[in-house]
């Protein structure tokens, strides 16, 4: 019934057929890609260590939260949300580093055990002090880890400005997403260092002697993680 409703009118197609014979003959031309120029030795040797060393220092935040929510999420109920909260970003920007540390092939600190041993030992124990004591480690940790995002967002920013063949200057999508990427965690670590505060971490004993010897660790531990 349908088909009987359809008008039958035929087609024709001579006019295309006219303009077919008139195209051109020559094959059309792919558009060309920009690329951008070469890294140099020095430029894909620091991006290596920025992944293994952020990727190190994530994995200790992970296991420093850890340590602090073993001891503290039952002493101290109120607590329990917000250090899973924190916990919760680091895994988060362990896992992140983790992908990128595998699809760049970069070689992992040589002594990553130590540093989950470490890092759950100084998140526990200083649980074990008191709830301020964790909040100072907190606020220790993450001052140095926010000032040494700081100064990897400086180093690509003024260092991976690449020149590209269609004579742009800029980075490629790959170092966008990996500043992007530090963007967000830097911001999520001075997060946490807000709360800690708000958390009471300057009314740890001894704050001084707690916050910084647990800096120098860091320094220590970024130091480390860089080259070995």
């Amino acid at each position: 019934m349908l088909r009987a409703a359809i008008p039958t009118t035929r087609r024709c197609f001579s006019v295309l057929s006219s303009l077919k014979n008139t195209a051109p003959s020559e094959p059309l031309k792919e558009p060309v890609t920009a690329k951008a120029e070469p890294l140099s030795e020095a430029q894909e040797a620091y991006l290596d260590r920025a992944v293994r060393v952020d990727q190190a220092g994530e994995l200790g935040a992970d296991y420093i939260y850890a340590g602090q929510f073993f001891v503290l999420a039952n002493k101290y109920p109120h607590l329990k949300p917000i250090l899973q909260h924190m916990w919760d970003q680091e895994i988060h920007h362990h896992k992140t580093f983790d992908r990128w540390q595998m699809e760049n092939r970069v070689r992992p600190s040589l002594i990553t055990p130590l540093w989950k041993l470490g890092a759950f030992a100084m998140g526990a124990g200083t649980a074990a002090i008191s709830s301020e004591a964790a909040m100072a480690c907190t606020e220790a940790v993450e001052t140095v880890i926010g000032g040494h995002y700081n100064q990897q967002l400086r180093c690509l920013s003024n260092q991976y400005n690449l020149q590209w063949t269609d004579g742009i200057r800029g980075p490629t999508q790959e170092l966008t997403s990996l500043t992007d990427t530090i963007r967000q965690f830097r911001d999520d670590e001075l997060e946490h260092l807000n709360t800690a505060i708000e958390h009471d971490s300057r009314k740890a004993v001894p704050y001084i002697l707690l916050t910084e010897g647990i800096k120098g660790i860091c320094r220590a531990a970024i130091w480390t993680a860089e080259r070995i």
